[in-house]
């Protein structure tokens, strides 16, 4: 009996083993027939291999037959039936055509630019975005910098800023119009309506406008070749703390030769609570819009204009001095692409756009209304435009070259009603008009030139220059202003930045990456022309500095990633990313106390020294980011990811500012095709290297964990649930402003929400 037992497994797999046979396979380019290294084929049953240096790949196939999907970053997928056969069969890949919007991230290791990451998951983190910058928040090596729940911008590697190159669809750009920045570009476009971000780590590219600490491109939803005929959808979401409600509508019509997508969408955020249960005034509504007209003129040209509309009301600051009545805005641009022409000329791209913001903010619901009542009406003008040539003097040699233009002019007056001094009440109140701006601008010509070259076929070398003509006036200087620097002259600054780098792809599954960039920066409008505003985390009064050089970053960079295959039999995998990087600065910009100058606005009050931007003569940046993760059980996936950054400010013996801590995350998810869920689990550490010029304050570590569930119930519809900060801890970021003109509060730093309950529900048809 227990022979037969045995016996039986024994035959039944001897069974198997005459009946299948061996299959041999060639994964090739279909352009030109070059064999494809490390592409992935997977069998219905699951059972997964590599191709190897030759494209070469064997699978064990039942005599029935079988199906498999092959796949290749940068290449469409494709899926075939085989059987068993003595021949090798060959198998062509298409790479994947290039959109025609300008982005910066095509999906191919080999071609797209160094240290490139792109990401986006916004449905299934199901949560409410209060703005585009809350898309960062689990992107390692980001931070977020919030004044509240509505000014947030996003931090990369203790960069923020002007020193982000933030952009829109590969070039579009808005500015804000506040000088604390209560209007970012992150709020000009809602969420819902990116379809991904693209990242570059560093300025190793001159092709998108001058870079000093990386590029951000979030790219907006298109119609793709499957969306031909009418379709649309509909999100909805809610999040407890706060009793906040997000709405958004999407329609579109597209056919081969056109398609017109509109969208609109209305967030209404309430105060939210810290986790011991302290109300942070935060509450805000906006109303967004946008239009986009695609005309395909032949199969390779492309026109399209895209119109947005944004508006703001009742935003409240818990860490600005006023807050915003009103914040509206709009932006159109144009896009044309002509791609696959013969000669040398293979494609030419041109983009142009313009942006207005229109900012009013008050001090109505402030203590200092008592004594003074303030009102600022501002505005901010953005335009721009590129032209880019695809040249391909021989087969492997490809050049980009253009022309860019930035504009960015700025106006506006804050009317001060003083009704009390320190005497007493004034009975007849007395006004005075602040100049804001000063009615200054900034234009900036830019003309690049960017190859790629082929090594071989596993490395790439690419190289760039880029020249920047900088011109700055300011208009209508105000009278202490102008005394204080008398030559107001026109001013023209001539920028000279670049890139360098190999990218070494041993298979799909190992990449290197070195790249040297020099991105040079020159000083924003906050640092060139404010006067005795408070504009930063403390008390102090700012003054800018028309003389100031532009900044440079040295920064060198060197990163691997790639993946090894856990079993042959299925599609378990171990991953791995790393970059190391380190940054050294020339005339890095910062404010500084001046005990020459005292303080304009209120002359009796602390601190009575106002701070003046100038150039740093010594100042670097060094750290990492590295990020690992196993995916076991076909539909199980467990990540960590930890990032670091150093600075330091070797003119003042302290960190430069705004520098994050240490953060480690760590994710296990679960993932089918209509269920998903995940666990996040963030530990940031106490951040003790400050910048005390800054008023920084050392900020204790915390650790939060977040809860996500997703489900599709029904074709079409998309259910989520979330708890975020699960266990209702009270902390704050270190990037956090502290509480401003706030009549609960001290100058303490504002605290993030606590246990926040959340639902999401997405229809589309």
């Amino acid at each position: 009996m227990k022979t037969t037992y045995f016996l039986l497994p024994v035959l039944f797999l001897f069974g198997q083993l005459i009946s299948a046979q061996n299959f041999k396979g060639k994964v090739l380019d279909e352009e030109n027939n070059s064999p494809l290294t490390g592409a992935y084929i997977i069998t219905q049953t699951g059972k997964g291999t590599y191709t190897n240096e030759n494209g070469n790949f064997q699978l064990t196939v039942p005599r029935k037959g079988t199906s498999i999907t092959i796949s290749y970053m940068g290449y469409k997928t494709i899926q075939q039936d085989i059987f068993p056969a003595e021949e090798e069969k060959q198998f062509l890949l298409k790479m994947t055509p290039i959109e025609v919007t300008g982005v910066l991230v095509t999906g191919n290791a080999k071609t797209d630019p160094v240290f490139a990451i792109e990401t986006n998951d916004y449905v299934k983190k199901t949560v409410q975005p209060k703005n585009v910058a809350d898309l960062f928040a689990d992107v390692n090596g980001f931070a977020l910098i919030k004044r509240g729940n509505y000014a947030i911008d996003p931090s990369f590697r203790a960069t923020q800023y002007e020193q982000l190159n933030v952009q829109f669809d590969g070039g579009t750009k808005a500015m804000h119009a506040c000088p604390n920045r209560m209007d970012p570009i992150t709020t000009h476009v809602i969420p819902e309506e990116i379809e991904k971000i693209e990242i570059i780590k560093g300025p190793y590219t001159v092709r998108y406008g001058a870079t000093f600490g990386g590029i951000v491109n979030l790219v907006t939803q298109k119609p793709s070749n499957d969306d031909f005929g009418l379709s649309g959808s509909v999100h909805a979401g809610y999040e407890s703390n706060g009793n906040s409600l997000v709405s958004m509508a999407r329609l579109q019509q597209a056919t081969e030769k056109y398609d017109l997508v509109g969208n609109v969408g209305f967030r209404d955020f309430g105060n939210y609570e810290d986790g011991d249960g302290v109300e942070i005034p935060s509450s805000f509504r906006s109303l967004d819009f946008g239009l986009r007209v695609g005309y395909n003129i032949t199969e390779n040209q492309r026109i399209q204009s895209h119109w947005r509309k944004s508006f703001g009301r009742d935003v409240l600051h818990a860490g600005l001095p006023m807050d915003t009545e009103e914040d509206n805005s709009s932006i159109i641009s144009i896009d044309y692409a002509l791609d696959g022409l013969q000669g040398v000329l293979k494609g030419v791209d041109a983009k142009a756009y313009y942006s207005y913001v229109d900012h009013v903010m008050t001090n109505t619901r402030r203590p200092s209304f008592m004594m003074t009542e303030a009102v600022s009406a501002i505005d901010a003008t953005t335009a721009g435009g590129k032209v880019e040539l695809h040249l391909k003097p021989s087969d492997k040699f490809s050049l980009f070259t253009g022309v860019d233009l930035l504009h960015i002019a700025r106006d506006g007056d804050r009317t001060r009603l003083v009704k009390q001094n320190m005497m007493g009440a004034i009975l007849t109140p007395i006004a005075y008009t602040d100049k804001v701006w000063q009615d200054s601008y900034i234009n900036d010509f830019g003309v690049f030139v960017e190859s790629r070259y082929p090594i071989s076929h596993k490395t790439i070398l690419v190289t760039g220059l880029r020249y920047d003509g900088v011109t700055s006036e300011i208009k209508d200087p105000e009278a202490d202003f102008a005394a204080l620097y008398p030559d107001l002259d026109k001013r023209t600054e001539h920028n000279i930045s670049g890139t360098a780098s190999i990218k070494y792809a041993q298979s799909e599954q190992f990449l290197m990456e070195i790249a040297y960039g020099r991105g040079v920066r020159s000083a924003n409008m906050i640092e060139r022309v404010i006067n005795h505003f408070i504009v930063g985390q403390d008390s102090y009064e700012y003054i800018g500095n028309p003389n100031l050089k532009a900044e440079v970053n040295n920064q060198f960079e060197i990163g691997f990633k790639g993946s090894s295959p856990i079993s042959k039999e299925n599609a378990d995998k171990f991953t791995y990313q790393t970059s190391f990087y380190y940054s050294l600065y020339e005339n890095y910009i910062v404010a500084v106390i001046d005990p020459s100058k005292t303080r304009k606005f209120m002359p009796t009050s602390e601190p009575l020294n106002p701070k003046v931007f100038r150039n740093l003569d010594e100042a670097y940046k060094t750290g990492f980011e590295i990020s690992t993760g196993v995916d076991f059980y076909k539909n199980f996936n467990f990540t960590t990811a930890l990032a670091y950054v150093y600075a330091k400010n070797k003119d003042l013996s302290e960190s430069l500012p705004l520098a994050p801590p240490l953060t480690t995350r760590f994710k296990l998810a679960f993932e089918k095709e209509k269920f998903w869920a995940s666990a996040n689990y963030t530990i940031t550490s106490k951040q003790e290297n400050i910048a005390i010029s800054f008023g920084e304050q050392v900020t204790p570590g915390y650790d939060v964990l977040d809860v996500r569930l997703g489900f599709i119930p029904f074709k079409n519809i998309t259910l989520g649930v979330a708890a975020l900060n699960v266990f209702d801890k009270t902390y704050s970021n270190h990037l956090n402003f502290a509480f401003n003109n706030q009549a609960a509060f001290g100058t303490v730093p504002i605290n993030d929400p606590g246990r926040n309950l959340s639902a999401f529900v997405q229809y589309k048809f």
